[in-house]
């Protein structure tokens, strides 16, 4: 299995989505405990400096995972929603407000912010069969 494939998986998991199904995980799922979300983004990042440790596949890719690294991450990712985010993710989901806007104002990436809005009932999970299919 590739780094990255294995740092998605990993990523998707810490979100509490289950990554094969793409269904969000139950709320009594050990991945929904903090400690455990914690655990799952320090093991991200250290398969994020494993794969820009290997032998880089030309200029291009090195590159590439330089901008990756340089891109700062929201100021929420991968902390556990709160009671009040959650009220505030719902109330703006009603109200229509783009979710890139709502990410933004939340310290949260999009994807995260779509996969709330499934977890709370709000909209349907993909029909894909997951992130990875």
């Amino acid at each position: 299995m590739e780094l990255q494939i294995a740092r998605q998986i990993i990523d998707t998991l810490a979100q509490g989505i289950h990554p094969v199904t793409g269904e969000a995980m139950p709320e009594d799922s050990p991945y929904n405990a903090p400690p455990v979300i914690r655990a799952l983004h320090v093991v991200a990042r250290a398969l994020e400096e494993a794969a820009s440790e290997r032998p880089a596949g030309g200029e291009a890719a090195g590159e590439a995972r330089a901008a990756a690294r340089a891109r700062p991450r929201p100021a929420n990712a991968g902390k556990p929603w709160s009671e009040q985010e959650d009220s505030a993710l719902e109330i703006a989901f009603d109200a229509g407000i783009p979710m890139k806007q709502v990410a933004q104002e939340l310290g949260r990436t999009a994807f995260a912010v779509e996969q709330r809005l499934v977890k709370l009932g709000k909209v349907e999970a993909p029909a894909r069969a997951g992130r990875f299919a």
